[in-house]
């Protein structure tokens, strides 16, 4: 088995606020091999955006890292100063962010930004620049390349404009890819559309790619391996057929439960009881414990992650997927 391209080791992201600290990433491990997807998955405020970000280097105070590693090819992205993240930033590690306008100068011409890309991280040309440009759009399904290059991003589609973000992240063949629910806010054919190219412009690269959504359906049809989180911790990992098929952790079964078309028609949509708690004084032990149906005494304690192929964090998992009623008792 080949070494992991991406390895966090107990990473730790925090945030200083009026009303104290405030723990987003807790305790994240995971790796990632070249040509590999990993999803991250989880309710909005879990911390998997956090995490995409610490692993860019983007965040800023009154956020820091305040624990773990993050190794690429090896070496700590944590103890790496501005300029050198600077070079590996659109070169060896891209992001894609889910409103491609973080990506997108509004006042600049298409051609001159992605031109820019490529000469920051390469001596060439700009005539060949501009051909490679040219190329990564078509790659990316764009009609008249050419003609796009010289527009504007305002003067573009929103489903446009995302290609061309993708389009950018992908131009320099960069190791890893992390995407930030780049396709949330499309519809579902453009949707289903910019994932089918994204993926086979990974596959051709040897790209590994850290999708991060709250969509299960998304992860379903472009993951290897799921990890889910909750609160700032990965509470379940494993192959994506295994952990979508077979959930053990309560919240993972939840998270499927309310998928459209997992009821009966007719019926209403099963949902997680309670809220995600209040991460400057979280709860005590599993965070998931006062929404969990399977809460004991020993959720009191913070449960440990196992080892193996399918990995949990959690007491008292489920034998199967969980019914809907489980889940919502």
């Amino acid at each position: 088995m080949t070494a992991p391209l991406l390895e966090l080791r107990h990473l730790r992201t925090r945030f200083r606020t009026d009303r104290g600290d405030l723990d987003a990433v807790r305790d994240v491990s995971f790796t990632l091999r070249a040509g590999e997807t990993l999803g991250l998955v989880g309710e909005s405020g879990s911390g998997k955006s956090v995490t995409g970000f610490s692993i860019m280097g983007l965040i800023d105070p009154p956020g820091r890292i305040v624990g773990g590693e993050i190794l690429f090819r090896g070496h700590d992205l944590t103890k790496l100063d501005e300029e050198s993240l600077r070079r590996l930033r659109g070169n060896r590690i891209a992001m894609v962010f889910q409103d491609p306008m973080m990506t997108l100068n509004p006042v600049l011409r298409i051609s001159t930004q992605m031109i820019e890309t490529i000469r920051a991280h390469e001596s060439i040309d700009e005539a060949s620049a501009r051909v490679r440009a040219r190329d990564a759009l078509g790659a990316m399904g764009i009609p008249s390349p050419e003609a796009r290059l010289d527009a504007y991003p305002h003067q573009l589609s929103g489903g446009m404009r995302q290609r061309v973000a993708i389009a950018i992240a992908l131009i320099n063949k960069p190791d890893l890819v992390i995407a930030d629910e780049p396709t949330t806010a499309l519809d579902v054919s453009i949707q289903a559309q910019i994932l089918a190219e994204v993926q086979q412009l990974t596959r051709e690269a040897g790209t590994a790619l850290l999708w991060i959504t709250h969509d299960l359906s998304v992860i379903a049809g472009i993951a290897d391996e799921i990890a889910v989180m909750y609160a700032g911790r990965i509470v379940e990992q494993g192959g994506v057929d295994a952990v979508l098929d077979r959930p053990s952790h309560p919240y993972t079964a939840g998270l499927i439960g309310s998928l459209p078309g997992a009821s009966a028609p007719g019926s209403m949509l099963v949902q997680i009881p309670g809220t995600t708690p209040d991460m400057v004084d979280p709860p005590q032990g599993c965070a998931f414990g006062p929404r969990c149906a399977r809460r004991a005494e020993d959720c009191a304690r913070q449960p440990g992650f196992t080892e193996g192929a399918h990995r949990l964090r959690c007491f008292h998992p489920l034998s199967g997927p969980a019914s809907p009623a489980e889940v919502a008792a």
